[in-house]
């Protein structure tokens, strides 16, 4: 029998494998776009054909998707006896896809289809998305689907470290951190999501010494409490399980860590090299 709140997300979450479908959780994905072949993220194009693409210099675009491929998503739950939909996306500051979801959900009768700003993307989103999609597995009404996902969202932190800001840069993406670029040639950037946006956190002069504050901040940010980690990167796993290596001995209460590569659309931003690490503690 088909939920009565069901929750939507898009392909930016960084679910880890299996979780969409033992949740019965949605995922409308983004496009990327290489040179001339455009395909769908995780479906046609991969973080390793992104992270080459950036390498080798080609011309990477995203875009997100239009309201109407949103709306057709909510008819077809709807159809199959979804009575409320709770759909979750990606930052409005870096994407238009919140905006194409809140477009199509217009289409629907008053408080049908609710539509989540989730202020973040990767796993801080993945969070989110979980937390929403196991208050609905458990029977809870809409409001209390969509509070599940504001607060796991609310309580996530996110800190990057990225090799060169230059991606950032081309897409748009960057922020405040625009202001870093003319001063980072000598020195690694660390950054963090505040408010939707990517904003400068720290710079360190090298990729150890920026890895290991990268470690120290995360571990301030998780406590001692019960906390969840996931670890992105593109094209960098034996950072990454360094990275997850050194939070396991640091961070005492870690109820779930995840290590995976950063999707093909956030990768395309922010490029090979990165190691981001979402903690998102437990209330």
């Amino acid at each position: 029998m088909a939920q009565r709140v069901v929750v939507v997300t898009d392909s930016t979450s960084a679910l880890p494998p299996g979780f969409a479908r033992e949740l019965s959780i949605t995922v409308v994905p983004l496009t990327v776009t290489l040179d001339a072949r455009t395909g769908v993220e995780g479906e046609d194009i991969f973080p390793a054909d992104v992270a080459k693409a950036l390498i080798e210099k080609h011309s990477v675009t995203t875009s997100r998707p239009p309201p109407a491929e949103f709306g057709e998503v909510y008819r077809r739950l709807l159809k199959a006896g979804a009575r409320r939909i709770i759909s979750v996306h990606l930052s409005a500051e870096l994407s238009g896809t919140w905006d194409s979801a809140r477009l199509a959900a217009q289409d629907f009768d008053y408080g049908v289809v609710r539509v989540v700003d989730s202020r973040s993307t990767g796993m801080a989103l993945g969070f989110a998305v979980l937390a929403a999609a196991r208050a609905a597995a458990a029977g809870s009404p809409a409001s209390e689907v969509q509070d599940a996902a504001v607060a796991t969202a609310d309580r996530a932190r996110t800190l990057v470290y990225v090799d060169t800001l230059e991606y950032l840069r081309r897409g748009g993406r960057i922020g405040a951190a625009s202001s870093l670029v003319g001063t980072a040639l000598a020195m690694k950037p660390l950054l963090h999501m505040r408010d939707g946006r990517i904003l400068p956190l720290e710079k360190v002069r090298t990729t150890s010494k920026a890895l290991t504050r990268l470690v120290a901040l995360a571990a301030a940010e998780a406590g001692d409490g019960p906390v969840d980690i996931a670890i992105h990167h593109l094209a960098a796993p034996e950072r990454a399980e360094d990275v997850a290596a050194r939070l396991r001995a640091e961070v005492p209460q870690i109820q779930a860590l995840y290590v995976s590569e950063i999707g093909a659309v956030v990768g395309a931003h922010v490029g090979p090299g990165v190691i981001g690490v979402v903690i998102s503690r437990r209330s």
